[in-house]
């Protein structure tokens, strides 16, 4: 699905090598090395312009963060892979050679984390432009965080129900019941009101790319969200050196009380996503989250 010309003429410079790695959801994955010795990572489908322009729009906007520099420049910058051109059939972000994380990487990763969350924070709760997790639509509808409680509601409209009636054709009644009334009860789960911050939104251990002694954020669904969600994001599917990302952050980022009670809530979506993305393997987690969350 790659186009070299299209690629050159994105980035204005021949490809010399293309080294095909693979395919995710609805894209295929490239390594590319260009005429002038640069290297870039390509995603590439035939038509996939709402997800390739909302991850570019989710890493252009998570770099804008005070002080960040959206590009893989050592010691400054928030950690987000800068976007080099996209369109409708690519996305080409610069080659981030691939390393094994240690703690002292992890503690690096959860300190720039913590300085993500808290600078340049949004006003509202969601994004401006049409959202994607995987290939399937987020509702990212805007809404104001003035109130300080706004986040439960937005949370349980444009990110529970939606994709319980996704996952549902998967789920018994019980189960579905069991989710209702976790939206229900929301405002009494979410624990304290927090402002907004800018988040990753899909922020589970395969979306850090660890390179260069820190970690990097790739394949966001980011937006104005619960900086919890990322945190219970990377306990999902056991991030490395989880202990470390959490200690560093917290201490960057003082975690509100009960934060650890809250992770089921924050993994409940993203276990509704993978019900709807790949069916009932998925729901006994998805069940036993929900249950959590309730107490």
């Amino acid at each position: 699905m790659l186009d070299p010309t299209r690629v050159s003429d994105l980035l204005g410079v021949p490809v010399e090598k293309i080294t095909d790695r693979g395919s995710s959801h609805s894209w295929t994955l490239h390594h590319v090395r260009l005429a002038d010795g640069r290297e870039v990572f390509v995603k590439a489908a035939h038509d996939q312009a709402g997800v390739f322009a909302a991850e570019a729009a989710g890493l252009r906007w998570l770099a804008e963060a005070e002080g960040g520099q959206g590009v893989p420049v050592a010691g400054r910058g928030v950690p987000v892979a800068g976007v080099l051109a996209a369109d409708d059939h690519h996305l080409i972000l610069p080659w981030l050679p691939a390393e094994p994380p240690g703690p002292t990487a992890a503690e690096r990763f959860g300190r720039e984390l913590a300085a993500l969350h808290k600078a340049s924070p949004p006003t509202a709760y969601g994004a401006s432009w049409p959202g994607y997790i995987a290939d399937l639509p987020l509702d990212n509808t805007l809404t104001d965080a003035e109130s300080g409680d706004a986040w439960p509601r937005w949370y349980a409209e444009r990110r529970l129900a939606p994709f319980l009636a996704r996952a549902s054709g998967h789920l018994s009644g019980p189960d579905v019941a069991l989710v209702e009334r976790v939206i229900t009860e929301i405002d009494d789960l979410a624990g304290p009101p927090e402002p907004p911050s800018r988040i990753h939104g899909d922020l589970w251990s395969g979306n850090v790319l660890w390179s260069g002694g820190r970690g990097w954020l790739i394949d966001p669904a980011a937006h104005g969200g619960h900086r919890e969600t990322d945190l219970a994001m990377l306990a999902l599917f056991g991030a490395p050196h989880l202990s470390q990302v959490l200690g560093a952050y917290d201490e960057v980022a003082p975690l509100a009380a009960g934060w650890r009670e809250r992770v089921p809530l924050h993994q409940l979506h993203p276990l509704l996503v993978h019900v709807a993305l790949f069916g009932g393997s998925y729901r006994s987690a998805m069940v036993e989250a929900a249950r959590a969350a309730l107490g």
